[in-house]
């Protein structure tokens, strides 16, 4: 009977017909490695500390902050008003919470990778540090910015990736949009914009179609156009 210590050695031990390949496992079924990693450790949260990404446990479900308001009434106590993303399902959710009411924040690993192609209805990140690759299944949250080459974070919660966080800007080439009216442009107003990745968004009437315009992600507005 053939006995080995390890595959490799195993491998070159038998006479070459005998050789099977064989393939690591994917990258997502594996422990996260924390070498040039951003760690976000969890800490003891209450409603006060609580910003735009921000992330909290609710549910059993990690929840991104979206939007939040402190809010002081002139009778009664203050309450924190916010605006939620799920991670996992993308719902969203409006929540009220009491004024240091204790939450449970989420230990999640934010990954340095780079996109790098669109294969069928996959998303390509590769990690530039050990060149694995991570496929993730689009979603328009995070998608509907991206551009080949692209330098990004995989988010990972409980060792799955849950989502992509883009750069908090990003700039654009306009694809398709109508000519301003002239006359109607110096008084300001807005128009409808397709952008490179398929992203619509609002911009004004003097802006048109080839320029690259810079955009901020989280809210999906126009910020200005990009500098040449």
């Amino acid at each position: 009977m053939l006995r080995c210590s390890g595959l490799p050695q195993c491998q070159h031990s038998l006479p070459t017909s005998l050789r099977r390949p064989f393939c690591l496992a994917p990258l997502q079924h594996r422990a996260p490695k924390h070498s040039h990693r951003h760690s976000l450790v969890t800490r003891a949260l209450t409603s006060n500390d609580i910003r735009p990404g921000t992330v909290v446990v609710i549910d059993k479900a990690p929840w991104r902050v979206v939007e939040f308001l402190h809010v002081k009434p002139g009778k009664g106590a203050a309450f924190v008003r916010s605006k939620l993303k799920n991670y996992l399902t993308g719902s969203n959710l409006e929540k009220t919470f009491r004024a240091g009411e204790p939450l449970e924040g989420a230990i999640v690993e934010k990954r340095d990778t780079q996109y790098t192609y669109l294969d069928g209805n996959q998303y390509v990140f590769m990690d530039m540090e050990t060149y694995e690759e991570q496929r993730l299944v689009k979603d328009e949250s995070w998608a509907k910015w991206l551009t080949e080459g692209m330098n990004v974070q995989l988010v990972i919660w409980e060792g799955k990736v849950i989502s992509v966080d883009v750069p908090k800007s990003v700039e654009l080439v306009i694809t398709q949009s109508e000519p301003g009216v002239k006359g109607n442009t110096a008084a300001g107003g807005s128009k409808p914009a397709t952008l490179e990745t398929g992203a619509v968004i609002q911009v004004p009437l003097f802006v048109n179609q080839g320029e690259k315009v810079r955009v901020d992600t989280r809210e999906g507005t126009y910020l200005s156009r990009a500098s040449s």
